[in-house]
C-alpha cells in the first residue's frame, strides 16, 4: 500500500497512529505530497481528485481517500477492533465526526489568515469556527468523558489528534482552560508511543 500524506496534516495523523497502534506501518509506503485549495502542489490528484491527503493506494481497488474511510479500510484490515462492534460502535463514529468537525473548522481559521490577502480577511468568520470548536470542547468536557475511560478506539485517536492540532496551529486560544478533565486525558494519550511518533513539527 502506498500512503500519500503530509508530516503536519491532522487528517494524515490520524492514519499514522492507527498504523503505528495496529502495527501496519512497515506495510505502507509513504508518499509526500500535500497542496492548498489555491495550489495543489505535489497533491495525489490522480489518487484522490479533491487534491487533498491522505489518500491509500492498494493493490485491490481504486484508492481511498478521506481519513475516516481509509482509518476503518485499515482498521479492518489489521482486525484491530478500533472500530467496535455493538452500539458502541456509533458513539465511536460521532466522537471521530465530532473530532474530524474541530479539525475542519481549525484549518479554515489557518487558511483564513495564510491564504487570503490582509484585506480580505474576515475576523468575525474566524471566529465563529472557534466557536464551533469551543463548542465542541465544551460538550467532550461536560459529557463524553465516560467514551474516553475505556480502551483506544478511533474516536479517542481522532480527539487526540484534533487537540494536538489545536495546541500546533492554534496554541494562543489555550483550549484547555476551564476543562481540567480533557486536560488530563489528553495529557496521558498524549504519551502514547504511537502519539509520540507522529508528532507535528513546524
Amino acid at each position: 500500500m502506498r500512503l500519500f500524506y503530509s508530516p503536519t496534516s491532522p487528517y494524515v495523523r490520524k492514519v499514522m497512529v492507527l498504523l503505528h497502534e495496529t502495527g501496519l506501518l512497515d506495510q505502507v509506503e509513504l508518499v509526500t505530497g500535500s497542496g492548498t485549495p489555491l495550489d495543489p502542489g505535489a497533491a495525489p490528484l490522480d489518487a484522490n481528485p479533491l487534491g487533498k491527503v491522505p489518500a491509500l493506494e492498494r493493490d485491490e481497488g481504486p484508492a481511498l481517500y478521506d481519513s475516516r474511510v481509509i482509518c476503518r479500510y485499515l482498521d479492518d484490515h489489521a482486525k484491530a477492533g478500533l472500530y467496535p462492534a455493538g452500539p458502541e460502535l456509533w458513539e465511536t463514529m460521532v466522537l471521530e465526526a465530532t473530532a474530524d468537525g474541530i479539525l475542519d473548522a481549525a484549518l479554515l481559521m489557518v487558511y483564513e489568515w495564510r491564504l487570503r490577502p490582509e484585506e480580505m480577511r474576515f475576523a468575525p468568520w474566524v471566529e465563529g469556527q472557534w466557536s464551533k470548536i469551543d463548542r465542541a470542547l465544551t460538550m467532550i468536557e461536560s459529557r463524553g468523558m465516560p467514551q474516553l475511560q475505556g480502551p483506544p478506539d478511533m474516536g479517542q485517536i481522532a480527539l487526540a489528534c484534533a487537540l494536538g492540532y489545536l495546541d500546533f496551529r492554534h496554541a494562543e486560544r489555550s483550549w484547555r482552560t476551564d476543562r481540567p478533565h480533557l486536560t488530563a486525558w489528553e495529557a496521558g494519550f498524549a504519551q502514547r508511543p504511537s502519539m509520540q511518533a507522529t508528532r507535528p513539527v513546524a
